[in-house]
């Protein structure tokens, strides 16, 4: 419920502050005065009014101007809040939302309860606290998609659980769709290719294809042979000089062991020379040491020149086919086992069969949930049809014949259904689309007895209406002002009008006035608590002789006390 709404500088408004009760309140004035101001100031507030259209709003010279708004929110508001992780305490809503103008740019920012909230945000919180409906709003009546969203209003929470049933069918099935769709074109690029798979296939079967490192593994075992010649003749020329010596001269083990003989006759001589003779025996050990270690490395090394041609031409073949193809040996290997098992499972066209079936049994899971969906649409139409039938006879309306009907669609995310709002308000006029027979009165009055529908299962708990009454008058207003009171029973009702039957009517008055001062247009707000204030206000409204006019107020008045 709204309970409350600031205004400072918007518009023609200086500065104004207003309180709110529930029930049904009027807000009435002279064309001009800004009237629907306040609405507007609404929707500005919760998300509607953006950019140029919004920075109008602000009152001529002022740098900043301010909307706020208080609520007292319902429980799906309070689910909402404690959902978005904002700020709900138990007390009222305090949405507000201001303008600044620096340097000729202007912005606002919109907070509720002092925490900054976006746009998306507020349109999200906007059904749970408002449903505003202005002038033009009619022209919704003649379009099938918001048809169908009334109608899903209407059915309730199994019919939102069923259309998002019917949402994650459609894209299951979109998904298999597309599948086939792809693998049916890949499969006649193939059969354009297929010599051209054909031929690599048998070229990469004759390749012997299986390890994706066998490249690194042959390079390394060529390195080895290759090597393996060089390193083999350097340790003959190792041994050769160590144990065997060279071109006749000495080796270095005989130069050694003649040395070892000349220490051992020498130290005869002097014993010192006992540490240096060991010395020289050791040195004369560890050069066989080295040559038996050079002759087991020897031993070990492998040099087949017949091996290292097969390697090089192992090599060049697949390096060849890395080159032509255009990629690493592990993709010419996995490109070759998919051509093995299109060929063993029959190709393209086995596995399209199989994504067919899929495709198939998703679509029939799609009609079922959309035949579901139809049946609940249905269900909730005959109940529309109904309660609207119902509600459009009081207004001028006794010969009324409305019916929902239904065509079939394209399978889309919200369902197979076409549907268009039948109208005929005479007799003997047959049923036709709403938006193509009804007048501009007929139109106003539709969209109140829909809105009188769905106001049992809308998540607002305050109804708006911008002269909805307009295009009507003498008892024809008087239905409607009776229906916005049945409406105001159960919901905050505000209506902006210029009929005094529908303002008699209201719990609550407000006259929106206009005047100038100090060469300035101010637009002002009272608050009509009194019988006499009333009166002379409905007496305005209705016009004509002024004694005449006093006296049709007052019995509105009696009327309404009655």
């Amino acid at each position: 419920m709204l309970t409350g709404l600031r205004l400072d500088n918007i518009a023609l408004i200086e500065r104004l502050e207003l309180a709110f009760e529930q029930g049904f309140t009027v807000l009435t004035g002279e064309t001009g005065a800004g009237k629907s101001l306040l609405l507007d100031a609404l929707d500005a507030l919760l998300g509607g009014m953006q950019g140029t259209s919004a920075g109008r709003l602000v009152r001529t010279g002022c740098d900043r101007a301010v909307i706020e708004a208080t609520f007292t929110p319902d429980d799906a508001a309070r689910r909402w809040l404690q959902e978005h992780q904002l700020d709900d305490d138990g007390g009222d809503l305090v949405l507000s939302r201001e303008w600044r103008r620096q340097d000729e740019r202007l912005s606002s920012r919109s907070r509720l309860n002092g925490t900054v909230v976006n746009r998306q945000q507020l349109l999200q919180l906007r059904p749970l606290l408002i449903d505003l409906t202005v002038q033009g709003q009619t022209q919704q009546l003649a379009y099938s998609g918001q048809q169908r969203r009334w109608i899903d209003r209407l059915g309730g929470e199994p019919l939102a659980q069923c259309l998002q049933t019917v949402r994650e069918c459609f894209q299951v099935w979109q998904t298999c769709h597309a599948e086939v769709l792809k693998l049916e074109k890949d499969r006649r690029r193939l059969q354009e290719e297929q010599q051209e798979q054909d031929a690599l296939l048998m070229e990469l079967e004759a390749a012997s294809l299986d390890d994706p490192s066998e490249i690194q593994q042959l390079e390394q075992e060529q390195d080895r042979l290759v090597h393996g010649v060089r390193l083999l003749e350097g340790l003959a020329v190792l041994i050769g000089r160590l144990q065997d010596g060279a071109e006749q001269a000495p080796s270095v083990l005989d130069h050694l062991t003649a040395c070892c003989h000349e220490l051992q006759q020498l130290q005869t001589l002097d014993a010192s020379l006992n540490v240096s003779a060991e010395s020289c025996l050791d040195l004369e050990a560890g050069v066989l040491d080295l040559i038996r270690g050079l002759e087991a490395y020897g031993a070990a090394l492998e040099s087949d020149p017949e091996r290292l041609g097969v390697l090089q031409e192992r090599l060049a073949l697949l390096k060849r086919l890395e080159r032509r193809y255009g990629v690493e040996l592990k993709v010419l290997i996995e490109r070759r086992d998919a051509l093995r098992d299109q060929h063993a499972a029959g190709g393209a066209d086995a596995a399209l069969e199989v994504l067919r079936h899929q495709e198939q049994e998703a679509r029939k899971h799609r009609d079922s949930c959309n035949q579901s969906l139809t049946a609940l649409r249905q269900a909730s139409a005959v109940g529309l049809e109904e309660r609207l039938t119902a509600h459009l006879r009081p207004m001028g309306l006794e010969n009324v014949r409305f019916r929902v009907d239904f065509s079939a669609a394209d399978p889309m995310d919200l369902g197979a259904d076409a549907i268009c709002f039948l109208f005929s308000a005479n007799p003997g006029q047959p049923l036709s689309p709403l938006g193509e027979v009804a007048s501009g009165g007929e139109m106003s009055r539709f969209l109140l007895a829909l809105k009188t529908c769905l106001a049992d299962v809308d998540g607002s708990s305050t109804l708006l209406f911008d002269e909805i009454d307009s295009g009507v008058s003498g008892r024809v207003s008087g239905e409607m002002a009776n229906l916005l009171r049945t409406m105001a029973e159960h919901r905050q009702v505000f209506c902006v009008t210029h009929q005094p039957l529908v303002a008699a009517a209201a719990d609550h008055h407000f006259r929106v006035s206009k005047e100038v001062l100090n060469g300035e247009t101010c637009s002002r707000v009272s608050h009509l608590r009194d019988t006499q204030a009333r009166r002379q206000e409905l007496a305005e409204l209705a016009g004509g002789d002024f004694d005449d006019a006093q006296a049709y107020a007052a019995s509105l008045l009696d009327q309404r006390a009655a």
